[in-house]
């Protein structure tokens, strides 16, 4: 067995949280399972006791080959690879379903994972995860709450989340300085729903967050909007005037991106989805 993580990661090994993840995950009788990051391959082996198959991504090639002589090849199918370049779709139609994902996701990496995943939701049916805790509190904040901001919109809007529950420092191997969550995230996607272009309401939202300080009104301001259409806007969509971005819901401010002429908007550059 590799005996030091060389890519920080802090291996879980408690065995009742292993089950608790593996059961989240909810009935896998036929299923193809994408794990992320399997490490020494503890929840794997708990998730390929009641799949079809486990797809597990590893990055570190001593891991990988760990991996392959620990599961048989049938059951489990290691892959060496950076799940950021992992093609979901190609996975599920292989598959010929969406598919469900498990993971304990390295903390330096955490939010281009989750933007891969919400880019990739149309393969995707669930995924149990493990973070951060202070990053899953900003996951699944709601609206008027201290944590609530750009993740949590951007996470939201391609499905609901939950916490399931909370693992101290000594659950892992080696133990890490934070506590970290496990969320479930179902993917289904409210762009449409909510009658919003994906990557321009996307583009408002950083905008709408960008000081967390500031009024609504002085971000999209900041953000390039002329202050009459933006007064008239909050008006239209029945926002206070004085409102912050954190206090709005999803409908909220879906309702506020359709309101807002679109031609004044400066261009925003990026995706990142940190607050």
């Amino acid at each position: 067995m590799p005996s030091k993580p060389k890519l920080g990661q802090n291996f879980l090994r408690d065995a009742q949280a292993i089950e608790r993840i593996a059961n989240a995950l909810g009935d896998l009788a036929g299923e193809t399972v994408i794990e992320i990051g399997p490490g020494r391959g503890a929840i794997t082996r708990a998730i390929a006791a009641r799949a079809e198959r486990v797809v597990a991504i590893e990055l570190d090639g001593e891991l990988a080959e760990y991996l392959r002589c620990e599961f048989p090849a049938g059951r489990v199918r290691v892959v060496q690879a950076d799940v950021l370049e992992f093609d979901f779709a190609a996975a599920a139609a292989e598959a010929g379903k969406r598919l469900p994902v498990a993971g304990n996701l390295p903390y330096y990496i955490t939010s281009p994972i989750l933007l891969k995943l919400a880019a990739s939701h149309a393969a995707l049916d669930r995924a149990v995860l493990m973070v951060q805790q202070e990053l899953a509190d900003r996951i699944v904040a709601r609206p008027g709450s201290r944590d609530y901001g750009v993740l949590s919109v951007t996470v939201q809007m391609f499905g609901p989340v939950e916490p399931l529950f909370t693992l101290p420092p000594g659950a892992f191997s080696p133990p890490p300085d934070v506590h970290s969550t496990v969320f479930r995230w179902r993917f289904a996607p409210r762009f449409g729903e909510l009658g919003v272009d994906e990557a321009g309401f996307l583009r408002f939202v950083r905008g709408a967050f960008a000081q967390k300080r500031k009024t609504l009104a002085n971000n999209l301001r900041a953000a390039g909007h002329a202050p009459a259409a933006i007064q008239e806007s909050l008006t239209r969509a029945e926002v206070p005037p004085q409102a912050r971005a954190e206090a709005l819901s999803l409908e909220e401010l879906a309702r506020l991106w359709i309101e807002l002429p679109k031609q004044t908007a400066a261009p925003a550059s990026g995706a990142a989805v940190s607050d």
